[in-house]
């Protein structure tokens, strides 16, 4: 393991650096993951490099690199954003950028690990985070972990020909301690 933040069953969670840039820029102009992220259009080299750096510039966002444990391979990025030491809340992201890393759980490891970093190190009462309607496997992984959903931005997002919702899903402190 190479540097590792924090380590889950299968996939551990490490910093962001500079080498990870092309597998991320890969990731985020794939055109099967382009529509799950709301966007339509490519990110450039810069832009994505400049993203890449900026992440540990601030202490209201924490970006972190997926990686599996059996091979050290970089799988996807995790985080939590927008991270409120007055309202004790943040927003969860995540992408398994990698396809054949696709539907073996390590999305749901990956969350309970960060989820688990921000109630028990950062003092986090909510978590949230926004999920399109159409990407349903996200929705019952998110559920499966604990989330709840609890609004909906009616129509909010056009893809595919096709208006959208978004789903606003939340889990607080208390959810996430209790046992499923």
């Amino acid at each position: 393991m190479r540097t590792p933040f924090a380590v889950g069953e299968g996939v551990y969670l490490r910093p962001l650096d500079e080498a990870d840039l092309e597998r991320c820029l890969t990731w985020i102009n794939d055109p099967k993951i382009l529509p799950l992220l709301g966007r339509s259009r490519p990110m450039s080299r810069a832009l994505e490099r400049e993203w890449l750096l900026g992440q540990y510039k601030s202490d209201s966002t924490m970006s972190l690199a997926i990686v599996l444990i059996e091979d050290d391979r970089h799988i996807g990025n995790t985080g939590l954003h927008g991270i409120s030491p007055v309202n004790r809340s943040a927003e969860f992201g995540i992408l398994i950028g990698e396809h054949d890393a696709w539907g073996h759980g390590y999305g749901p490891d990956a969350a309970r690990v960060i989820l688990g970093y921000g109630f028990n190190q950062l003092g986090l009462h909510r978590i949230q985070l926004h999920v399109f309607s159409f990407n349903e496997r996200a929705r019952r992984a998110y559920r499966k972990i604990g989330f709840t959903e609890e609004g909906v931005q009616r129509e909010s997002v056009f893809s595919d020909g096709r208006w959208h919702d978004t789903i606003l899903m939340s889990i607080l402190e208390s959810e996430w301690r209790r046992p499923l």
